[in-house]
Order: structure tokens, then sequence, then C-alpha cells
């Protein structure tokens, strides 16, 4: 296969960054199909049309399915409000096509699995979109580990914090619904620490969870009614490994200060691993080795000898950057398209990673098994 249909739904945050990704990828990885941006979807047409534009592709509409059945099209991005995820993605694999959908997969778990069924009973390839696991870094990390470099795991940590929904005067939106948005944090931010948790450690085989809403209401942007938040704006949960380690994970939405901090530890018998994604390029490493006066954590920072970075500078300490993930994702992809393989996490390894979420979200304070 020497080119690639693509088509894009969504133009937000997201769609640019997909949009971003699949431009680039073959320039940045030569061994990948050439992508071709083929058609845009968002409404009004007017404003697909200027997207199209902006983002490089040759045609554009405002109707979804006309996307999933353009025989040009071999690739649906998915990059919606949550509430459509499952919708396209089923109608996109009915209609023959891979698919390559944001986070969290679904609303619910019934409509994740839903999604998993279309996708085996289709053949075709898919893929969720958890960029953070692309990391130089994040995958050092995992090769460190699996090279015995702090010995046998022993605990895991991991924190998401961000600060979007602090100030109790932000405006409602659909994120505060259940029926648009699903799950609020736990949906939006802790899955991606969820991925990388088990990337790191394995399988969670329990949770004992808890989530809380600190902001009940929020003014309507039309009327400055209050409105009820649906969702979780916090949320904490105890996790046990497969393997039986413990683990703890939180993640907030009204965390002020926070941006993007996504923090892990991994702790070993001989050492332990630390990582910041608001400080994504480097990675802090201690080894209890050599005299104990010069112990102390060593910060790695990623070069072109944590493939791939190199693909995009040789130069060290010129740094990556977040939609670089999404590039390294999009490359990761299409090999898996080319060569008849599954990416990684597909809908039915996500869909793990949803079953997590949502038994943190239901478990109120009970150990729930997996």
């Amino acid at each position: 296969m020497s080119d690639i249909g693509i088509g894009l739904i969504g133009t937000g945050f997201m769609g640019k960054c997909h949009a971003l990704a699949y431009g680039a990828v073959k320039a940045v990885f030569g061994d990948v199909p050439t992508p071709r941006l083929e058609l845009l979807c968002d409404t009004p047409s007017g404003k697909a049309s200027a997207m199209a534009d902006q983002f490089g592709f040759a045609r554009s509409t405002d109707d979804w399915r006309a996307l999933v059945t353009d025989p040009a099209i071999d690739v649906v991005c998915i990059t919606t409000p949550n509430k459509l995820h499952a919708t396209i993605a089923i109608a996109a694999l009915e209609a023959g096509k891979h698919v390559h959908c944001e986070k969290p997969m679904a609303l619910t778990l019934d409509e994740a699995r839903a999604m998993t069924e279309a996708a085996e009973k289709s053949g075709r390839r898919t893929i969720v979109g958890y960029n953070y696991i692309r990391n130089p870094a994040y995958q050092h990390a995992r090769r460190l580990i699996g090279e015995g470099a702090i010995g046998r795991l022993i605990h895991f940590r991991g924190f998401v914090d961000e600060d979007y929904q602090a100030d109790p005067d932000l405006p409602w939106t659909w994120r505060a619904t259940k029926a648009e948005a699903g799950l609020g944090a736990l949906g939006d931010m802790g899955c991606h620490m969820l991925s990388m948790a088990i990337g790191l450690m394995g399988p969670i085989s329990s949770v004992i969870g808890d989530i809380r809403t600190v902001h009940e209401t929020r003014p309507s942007p039309e009327s400055g009614e209050r409105r009820p938040v649906e969702n979780d704006d916090i949320a904490s949960a105890i996790l046990t490994f497969a393997d039986g380690q413990q683990g703890l994970f939180s993640t907030s939405r009204s965390a002020w200060g926070r941006k993007n901090s996504m923090i892990f530890e991994v702790h070993g018998t001989q050492g332990m691993i630390r990582f910041d994604q608001e400080r994504m390029n480097e990675l802090h490493l201690f080894q209890n080795n050599g005299p104990a006066a010069e112990q102390g954590f060593r910060t790695i920072l990623t070069g072109p000898s944590h493939p791939p970075y190199g693909n995009f500078t040789l130069a060290p300490g010129h740094q990556l950057g977040f939609n670089d993930l999404k590039t390294i994702e999009a490359a990761e992809f299409l090999r898996a398209i080319a060569a008849g393989t599954e990416a990684w996490p597909s809908f039915r390894e996500a869909l793990a990673i949803e079953e997590v979420i949502h038994a943190i979200a239901a478990s109120n304070g009970r150990r729930i098994d997996l």
C-alpha cells in the first residue's frame, strides 16, 4: 500500500493535532505509506471548507456519514465530542475503514464493547489516541524497567492534574454532562495515566476508587443561571496490578497551577523512575548502587539515542512537543495498516482502560475486580 486516504472528522484542538500529524508523518518517518489528506468534516459547511484549506485537505463536507462511506478514504480519524465516537466508529468500520479514534473510546462501557466487536468483525485496524505513551522518555522508562535497572517492581504512583476547571465561575459546557462527555476528569485526563501505568506495570486486576464533583454548578454562558455539573472533577483510586503490586492514582481538573502535570513514579527493589509531562523531555532515574555519599537522582535528557527522537531532530536538548507525539502515533498506525498487524492500543486493548476508569467511577470505596 503506497498511499492511504485520510478522512478527519472534527477540527478542534485534537482535530488540528491529527491534521498536523498526518501532514508531517511522511517527512519525519520515511518508511510509512504516504497519507493523502483527502476529506475533512465539520459543521457548518463554511467552517469545514475553511479548515480544509488551512489543514491542507483536498475536500470538505459537513456530513460525517458521507465521509465514512467515501471510496477515497482508508482511515477515518475521529476527534469529535465523546458522544459521537461510538456511532461514527462503528459506521466507519462497517464501511470497511480503519479507525483512529481519540480517547476516551465512548461514553459507556457498552458502547466501547460494541466498538470492539465491530472492529473485530470488520478485520480493519484500529487505534485509540493515547499519544503520551509515544514519548521517547516514556519508552525509555519501559526499556529501563525491562532491563531490570530498578530491580523488581513493587509500587506505582500516578497523578494527572490540570486547572482548566479550577475556577468555579467558568461557564458551563458540554463537558459537564454525562450525555455529552461521559466521565469527567477520569475520561478526559485520568485515562492517559492509566494507559501509562498498564504499559509500565502490566494489567490492572482491581480498583478501589472514589470520585468527587468539586464545583457542583456552573453558570450558563447564555443566561448566567447556574447549571449542574454531572461528572467528576477529582478521581482517586488504589490499584492492584495483575502481578500483585499496588498502585496509587489520582486525577483532578481543578488543581490550580497545574497545566498538564502527568507525573508517574515506578518504585523497584533497586531504585525508581520518575517522569512529569510538563518537562516531557526529561526522565529521572535513581539507582541504589555505588557509594551512598554519591547516590542521587540522575536526569536523563532525551535525544537521538532515545528513538524516535532522532527522526525529528539530530540535536540533543532541542526537545520534542505534544504534537510530535501524535506524529509518532500516526506513524505506528500507518505501519500497522501496511503490515496488517495490530497497533497499540487497538480497540480491544483500549477497552481494558475503559473498564478500569468505569470501575473507578462505580467503586464508591468498594473493591472492584476486573
